[in-house]
Order: C-alpha cells, then structure tokens, then sequence
C-alpha cells in the first residue's frame, strides 16, 4: 500500500497548482460578477493538455485515468477557481464516450474535449424524476433514419458553453415494450432545443439552464453507442467519475478556504500582541477542518485507484464515500474560514463568503447527502432499501 503519487502525477499536481495560481480567485469571481465564463484558464489549461489528462493518447488526450483528472479539479479549486465544466466535460462526458462511443464519435469528440476547443455537457436531471433514470419523462422515438426527443431536463450545467448536451432518454424497447435508458448526443443549437437560464444564488461563473426537447430531431449516429443496449452502462459509466471529481473540487475548495483562514489568523493581532490563532477558540475549529479535508482526500484517492484499476463496484462505494465526506469537509472548512476571518470572511476582498453558495450546494449535488446514506445502509451494511 502506498501514498504517493507517481512522478509524473506530482508534476501535473505542481503544475495545475502554479497554472491556478496565476489566474487565482479574484480572476474566478470577477468573470462570475461580471457573467462571463473562465474561457482563458480553461482554454491554457486545454492546450497544456490539463483538460486530457484522462483520455487515451490516440485522441490527443495524456492517457491517465480518473486519478489524474482528480489532481486538476482539486488543484485549480485549492488555487480558487473550482471549474465546474471539468466535472461534465472531461469527467462524465470523454469517459461514457471512451468507454461506450462508436470509432467514429471518439474520433470525433474526444480530441476537442483533450484540447479544451469542445464541450459536451450532460443532462439527466429532470423536474419531477429528479435525476432516477427509472422515472424519467424525456423519451425518444424512432423517426425514420432518425429519433424524435421530446421532454425538459433542469438544473443542466455549462449549455452556453457547449457544442453538445449529452442527453439522458428513454427508448421504448421493440422486444419488451418497456422503456430503456439511452444516451444522445444533441447539437445544442438542434432545433426544438430551447433553453432558460436559472438564477442561482452561487457565484459561478458556469450557468444552470432548464431544457426543454420539443421534437427534436437528431440522425441515428447521435444514438450513443452502438446500439441501445450501450444506454444502461454508458449511463453508469459516468457516475463514479462524477462523484470522484466533485470530492477533488471539494477537497480543493476545502484547502483553498484553510489557507485563506491560516494566513489571516497567524498574522491578525487585537489581544496584547497574539495572534489569533494562537487561542484554541480559533485554531481548534480550524484544525477540525483540516482534518475532515484530509480524510476526504484519502477516500477520494482510494475511490480514484479503485476506478482506474477497473474495479467499478468498489469504486462506487468508495466515490459515494467520497463524494459524502467531500462535501461535508467543504462547507465546513468555508463556514469555519468565515467564522475566524470576523467581518473579513464576509467581504468579497477576503474571498471566502464568495464560496458559500457553491459548498453547500456540494451537500445536494450531483447527489444528495441523503441518498448516499441510503446506498451506504443498502449496500455496505446490508439494511432493507428505504425507497
């Protein structure tokens, strides 16, 4: 058993570090206020082959896995910028088409999501189906040589930005009759796809939109796959990258708020001449913070080698596992940081309350708290399924 990274793996942690740095907070925040997106960091971190790092060379990517992809996410949120897009882009969308695209849609997706020039989003999440695949309302009909969708998808990550939305459907099977998952991938200027911007209480510089799928029609190569049976493990494919990156971008944003905190609390003085943080009110919550963050990066390094060893049932356990301590280890840390920095923690100068939002909305998204108690009970201690 070992700790360490590889060589190569250090140097792509030392190097998104410094990549993050450069750019830092203040650059996050100011596109966010502004409405912009952080379309120069993400096009550097693209052409240094950052964004790759997990797609096979043949593609142009760097050939890692999932561990790899997690050092960025965590890196660039240590250094203040917790790119949302990572998650959706490379994580979800270049592993389902890695494992489960046709030749000739890796050939045709992948290089753009390595090099940062395409993005594809993911849309699974529906307004009264939540994101339970076996009650979605998004169906797909054969039309022709081509499918007709039809339905509305929310809280859809990042389509202003893309080329593509990754669209979860149901698809009446010609055997069964029954309704079966399946994946298309839709041009997000498709006509009938229309979309509305939610006003969110996060500072993001990434948007949420709601979709609507009004007949709109797509050719049959958009069908993920080679055929519907790809839908149910295409499906599946991206939820442990999901929750394994979202814990790295946790655990970063964690980091970042620690540090934050440190370095005003060593270096604040109103007492007689001590700092701050040399009282036990100040340092001890901090320290519990540090320590939930540490914790949380050690599951999501286990659930990440877990993954990239091809050990996918382990590694949903462990990413769930993850993703829970993750999010949980976050939002204290940004709340602790906060508590400490007084009145500080509150201005947009000390860039910490800027986090708020996007922290605890790590305790809902991609998954509830609630629900990873509920696959814990069921599938680790054996309990009845509660839903």
């Amino acid at each position: 058993m070992t700790f360490d990274l590889t060589p190569e793996q250090d140097q792509l942690r030392d190097a998104v570090r410094a990549l993050g740095r450069r750019y830092g907070h203040g650059y996050f925040v100011e596109k966010a206020k502004a409405g912009e997106h952080t379309t120069e960091l993400w096009a550097e971190a693209g052409r240094l082959g950052y964004l790759g790092v997990n797609i096979p060379t043949e593609y142009g990517g760097g050939g890692g896995g999932i561990t790899d992809l997690a050092i960025v996410c965590e890196e660039l949120a240590a250094a203040g910028c917790p790119l949302l897009l990572l998650v959706v882009s490379p994580a979800i969308a270049a592993t389902v088409l890695t494992r489960h695209g046709t030749e000739e849609q890796r050939k045709r997706h992948l290089p753009g999501l390595a090099d940062g020039s395409q993005k594809i989003v993911f849309a699974i999440t529906e307004p009264d189906a939540g994101s339970n695949f076996h009650r979605l309302g998004t169906v797909a009909r054969r039309d022709g040589d081509g499918w007709l969708l039809n339905g509305r998808k929310c809280y859809i990550s990042g389509v202003d930005e893309a080329g593509h939305v990754l669209v979860v459907a149901r698809t009446e099977d010609a055997g069964t009759g029954k309704l079966k998952p399946a994946l298309f991938l839709v041009p997000t200027d498709a006509a009938g796809l229309t979309r509305s911007k939610l006003d969110m209480e996060i500072v993001s510089p990434e948007n949420q939109f709601l979709l609507y799928l009004d007949d709109v029609r797509v050719p049959a190569d958009a069908l993920l796959g080679e055929s519907l049976d790809a839908g149910l493990p295409a499906l599946f494919a991206g939820l442990n990258p999901e929750r394994i990156t979202v814990a790295a971008m946790g655990a970063g944003t964690g980091r970042y708020a620690i540090e934050r905190a440190s370095e005003y609390t060593a270096t604040r003085k109103v007492w007689g001449g001590r700092s701050i943080g040399s009282h036990q009110g100040v340092s001890h919550p901090l320290a519990h913070a540090a320590v939930q963050v540490e914790l949380a990066r050690l599951m999501i390094q286990k659930a990440a080698t877990l993954y990239d060893a091809g050990r996918d049932l382990e590694a949903g356990v462990s990413g769930n596992m993850a993703k829970y301590a993750a999010g949980e280890a976050a939002a204290l840390a940004v709340d602790t940081a906060v508590q400490v920095l007084g009145g500080a923690g509150m201005t947009t100068e000390y860039g910490v309350a800027t986090l708020l939002g996007a922290v605890r909305a790590g305790r809902i998204a991609p998954v509830s708290r609630e629900m990873i108690l509920n696959f814990v009970a069921q599938h680790v201690l054996g309990q009845d399924k509660s839903y």
